[in-house]
């Protein structure tokens, strides 16, 4: 059984960054936290779906918020007892185990610290794969479970409780309670039983986030042939290594970024695309990637990902690949976590299409 403790929690930190694809919010405060809540409450279990009752009910839980808010205000200590206690009191059942509602960025260990004061386990699976902007671009959604009720929950315990809505009005009105609440809320939706992750859910999350902070410990490899080895799709790819050049940012929150390769990959020049996220990197005006599959880019001294609110000039930086979970290649899923989900032109799907405006929505330009 894995078991998420002081030694292990780092590199589980540093593969939730990278899934984060420059969003979800930075590792850094949350994992203080976790730390300190698996020193004082013991090492958080991981479980497998199959290793619990399949009745047996899994919360998923995360923040919403802006990633600024988080990082200068730190919770209250009760979001995840009054989280459990309303779901409890919702459902009429105990709550046997939670489950991260996004691996990518800080909410992967939101779950583990959350997990460690409540004496819970946490199961190897979450709602997204990755970090997305949106709390229905998740794949319990896509599998047809129910939203609501969904509790949102601020450091000060006030509590509101949304229900027979869907998921998009689930996003409208989650995101008023959030200003409301001051920018940053605790939320648990679409609340399922054990025997339906495996299939409902983002199976092997956690084990995930391991093997790529593992993969990266000693920092950016050259070559990523055998990181990953179990990886559907195959693993972490390095696309460039280079020099951010150019950081060009837009008052609707679009980003652009321009990396110059260095040594092996000098001459070469990659633009990137980002909104919350990475969205798409590009060569010669041929996408190399696009969402949902993931973008991180690191820092190539230290391997730290680099969110997309910290893009600067001057940067050295290495841009991988990781492909997205299935779930996010089918019809489905890419209507809900695709290009066309983020406003980008359907031509950006093709090969061998050629973006000179880059990939940033004219309204956000």
């Amino acid at each position: 059984m894995t078991l998420l403790d002081g030694g292990t929690l780092p590199t589980f930190a540093r593969g939730c960054a990278v899934l984060g694809s420059g969003g979800g919010g930075g590792v850094d405060v949350v994992l203080a936290a976790a730390l300190q809540a698996v020193a004082d409450h013991g090492p958080v279990p991981v479980l497998q779906p199959e290793d619990l009752d399949a009745t047996a009910l899994v919360m998923p839980c995360g923040v919403i918020g802006s990633p600024a808010v988080g990082a200068e205000r730190i919770g209250g200590g009760t979001e995840a007892q009054v989280l459990r206690d309303t779901v409890e009191r919702l459902h009429g059942a105990p709550v046997a185990a939670l489950m991260s509602s996004e691996i990518g960025g800080s909410n992967g260990c939101h779950a583990v610290a959350w997990a460690a004061r409540l004496g819970l386990p946490l199961v190897d699976a979450d709602a997204m794969g990755r970090a997305f902007p949106r709390m229905n671009q998740n794949a319990m959604e896509l599998a047809g479970i129910a939203p609501t009720p969904c509790v949102l929950t601020d450091e000060r315990g006030r509590t509101v409780v949304l229900d027979h809505v869907d998921g998009r009005w689930l996003e409208r009105l989650a995101r008023g309670v959030l200003e409301a609440f001051g920018g940053q809320a605790a939320t648990s939706e679409y609340v399922l039983r054990a025997g339906q992750v495996r299939t409902a859910a983002v199976p092997g999350s956690v084990s995930r986030a391991l093997a790529i902070g593992t993969a990266l410990a000693d920092g950016v490899p050259d070559e990523f042939s055998n990181t990953l080895p179990d990886e559907p799709g195959g693993g972490l790819d390095r696309l460039i290594t280079g020099k951010i050049s150019t950081v060009d940012r837009t008052g609707a929150g679009a980003t652009a970024a321009i990396v110059e390769g260095l040594g092996p990959d000098a001459g070469r020049l990659l633009r990137l695309e980002a909104q919350s996220e990475y969205l798409a990197a590009f060569e010669d005006g041929r996408p190399l990637i696009l969402v949902p599959d993931i973008i991180a880019v690191l820092d190539t001294r230290t391997a730290a990902a680099i969110d997309v609110e910290r893009l600067r000039y001057g940067l050295r930086v290495s841009v991988l690949a990781l492909p997205c979970a299935p779930v996010w290649n089918t019809p489905e899923g890419r209507r809900l976590g695709g290009p066309a989900a983020f406003g980008l032109d359907a031509a950006v799907t093709s090969s061998s299409a050629v973006m000179p405006g880059g990939v940033i929505p004219e309204t956000a330009r």
